[in-house]
């Protein structure tokens, strides 16, 4: 899969109050059309006058589940982005939530590839959470611990069925 071919000329949305993440986001996402916003007011201005490709939602500090609401309400796919959130209970909630990537701010610099599974998933109508699950569930291994699934194991299957 070529991330840049998938994302090039989407409408994107940034929401997050760190100008440094914003700057960042804008700079590796380049071949997309970007519209950033730093508050919840301005990414619920820009949700609710635009349509979006998708949108990377920060969720503490903007209030990102309730633009997670906006966003499934307009069949807008969200990347959930945080640092200070990063849980086990917060991907759960993110998934129940209608997100479609749950993104650990140490793994931004995969950004563009994690968008792109989003765009393909959504196009092949595929299970985007099976690709989330390769690519990060290393990740959630060495932060949460090898066995972070089995606390409960049946909302994990379904996950990865869904």
């Amino acid at each position: 899969m070529e991330p840049e071919k998938i994302l090039k000329g989407k409408r994107i949305l940034i929401v997050d109050d760190e100008k440094d993440i914003l700057e960042f986001l804008i700079e590796l996402l380049d071949m997309c059309r970007i519209d950033s916003a730093s508050t919840f007011e301005e990414g619920k201005a820009f949700l609710e006058a635009n349509h979006y490709h998708a949108a990377i939602l920060d969720i503490m500090g903007v209030r990102g589940y309730e633009l997670l609401e906006i966003c499934r309400d307009k069949d807008i796919p969200a990347l959930m982005l945080t640092a200070h959130a990063l849980s086990k209970d917060n991907l759960k909630r993110s998934f129940e939530g209608g997100a479609s990537y749950y993104v650990p701010k140490e793994e931004i610099n995969k950004i563009d590839l994690f968008l792109a599974d989003v765009l393909d998933a959504r196009e092949r109508k595929k299970n985007v959470w099976a690709k989330w699950y390769e690519r990060l569930s290393g990740f959630c291994d060495r932060r949460f611990g090898p066995n972070w699934k089995d606390e409960d194991p049946g909302f994990w299957d379904n996950l990865l069925k869904y």
